[in-house]
């Protein structure tokens, strides 16, 4: 994230929370976090139309922007959980309150 950015997220809380779930898979991607950590190879099955560069992206831009943290379990096969934060586990009231209102076609247009 760009200090321009940060200053964005300082000023205007409404602006963030938009930039950081905005997306075509960001929303999918935070909502199965909720219920726990979750696999890279799970969200792909998940969201069987996403391509792999697509959620890699998706997943990046959510853990550089606080949401998400990415932990490698290094047991054989190796793979890659990722679980909400803090800060994204302060989001999942707003969230809810997005869906109930059904924003998120809106905000997925984005």
């Amino acid at each position: 994230m760009t200090t321009q950015e940060n200053n964005l997220s300082l000023h205007c809380p409404k602006e963030y929370l938009l930039k950081m779930l905005t997306g075509k898979w960001k929303p999918c991607i935070f909502r199965y976090a909720v219920q726990g950590p979750v696999r890279f190879g799970q969200i792909m099955k998940l969201l069987p139309d996403a391509t792999r560069q697509a959620l890699t992206n998706a997943l990046r831009e959510l853990e550089e922007s606080g949401i998400l943290d990415r932990k490698v379990i290094k047991l054989k096969p190796l793979h890659v959980e990722y679980h909400l934060t803090e800060l994204g586990i302060e989001f999942i009231p707003i969230f809810k309150a997005v869906e109930e209102l059904n924003l998120l076609p809106v905000m997925l247009k984005k």
